[in-house]
């Protein structure tokens, strides 16, 4: 038998790698001569370099860039499918954990997100996957821009790398000046965000206080935003603000569209292209995901239903291992190509107790479900 384990994270719990450890265990006890092809899914966040390399096989290439305050520091990006695809996580160098007490989005930059999308470009490859969360910034790219190359100026014409809090600067920018081995690379921006760039469901409104903004500061950083998307309008004749994502890690969305001329696309998509999925299910008799709650923003295409779209196309089975189930969603998950849903907690217990207990009510699940699969 062929299983193919590709489940997202269970927040807080435990990770997509664990999991599939999990399952391929469970899988080696009840089915020891079966094929098993696990895939840990990256949704742009942290850790995500390493689920793409543990997925297909690859490297990680370390360099020095900059930090969300414009020190140096250690970071990485990733190297994959023969060294032609890189992969960033802008959380390795942009990333909430690196400011530790220092919480100011009006102070961060993406400088650095930049320098490693400049030195991947350069290594030769043809496509940059770059994921988007965890960020510390609300600077809508400029840094990373400017680290490739684009100028921004105040309106007394001074050139000056823009921060959250001094987007509200920027009067021009010119992109002419842009590294030219950019030109020919494809960059893919793993997002699973639809918040636009301003605005009450805006990046200030929405993030900027997990990263440090009281309710004065996110006027403000919102308000800078607004200015970025007027003058990124008039630079390049195209109004990004609304476009879904836009608003995502600080607007690093609309500086990924604007500034790299990247297309956003949900983080499984990008996942299920580069491991070529469809050509791996062909011959599968079982598909095991799983995410942490399965709810109504699941169904906007994440991990499990973007899973279980595909596999539809196939007639493939897809089994959902869930810490939780929205009752009132779950059929539409049917309708969308789910062939059942497993939650794992079996006690009616609080996250805060059965959170300790994740990995083996897991293992119990998965040893149950195989249980069923063997007597047919």
């Amino acid at each position: 038998m062929k299983f193919i384990l590709i489940p997202d994270s269970f927040k807080g719990t435990l990770s997509s790698t664990q999991i599939c450890r999990v399952m391929e265990e469970a899988i080696d006890k009840h089915f020891p001569k079966s094929d098993v092809v696990s895939i840990p899914v990256a949704d742009g966040g942290e850790g995500s370099v390493d689920a793409f390399i543990t997925a297909v096989g690859g490297e990680k290439v370390s360099m020095t860039v900059k930090n969300p305050y414009f020190e140096d520091m250690e970071s990485y990006y990733g190297l994959i499918d023969g060294g032609r695809t890189a992969v960033i996580e802008m959380a390795s160098c942009a990333g909430l954990p690196l400011v530790e007490d220092r919480k100011d989005p009006r102070l961060t930059t993406t400088y650095g997100v930049g320098q490693l999308i400049l030195a991947a470009a350069k290594s030769g490859v043809n496509k940059i996957i770059v994921g988007l969360g965890g960020s510390s910034t609300n600077d809508g790219g400029c840094g990373a821009a400017a680290a490739v190359g684009a100028k921004f100026y105040d309106t007394e014409g001074k050139e000056f790398v823009p921060t959250g809090g001094t987007t509200i600067k920027v009067s021009k920018m010119d992109l002419a000046g842009m590294d030219p081995a950019l030109k020919n690379v494809e960059i893919v921006t793993m997002c699973d965000i639809d918040t636009p760039m301003y605005g009450p469901a805006g990046a200030a409104h929405i993030f900027g206080p997990q990263k440090g903004a009281d309710e004065k500061m996110v006027l403000e950083l919102d308000e800078g935003i607004k200015n970025l998307s007027k003058v990124i309008a008039e630079t390049t004749g195209e109004d990004v603000s609304r476009i879904p994502g836009a608003g995502a890690a600080g607007a690093m969305g609309a500086g990924m569209i604007a500034f790299f001329k990247s297309r956003l696309q949900m983080g499984i998509q990008t996942v299920l292209d580069t491991v070529k999925f469809d050509d791996i299910i062909k011959d599968a008799d079982y598909i095991l995901t799983g995410e942490g709650k399965l709810d109504s923003q699941s169904l906007r295409g994440k991990v499990v239903i973007g899973i279980a779209e595909r596999a539809k196309k196939q007639d493939k089975h897809v089994l959902a291992i869930v810490g939780g189930a929205d009752d009132s969603e779950i059929e539409k998950a049917y309708d969308m190509g789910v062939t059942a849903i497993f939650p794992i907690n079996r006690l009616p217990q609080d996250f805060s107790v059965s959170r300790s207990h994740s990995e083996e009510n897991l293992a119990y699940t998965v040893d149950n479900i195989l249980r069923l699969i063997k007597t047919n």
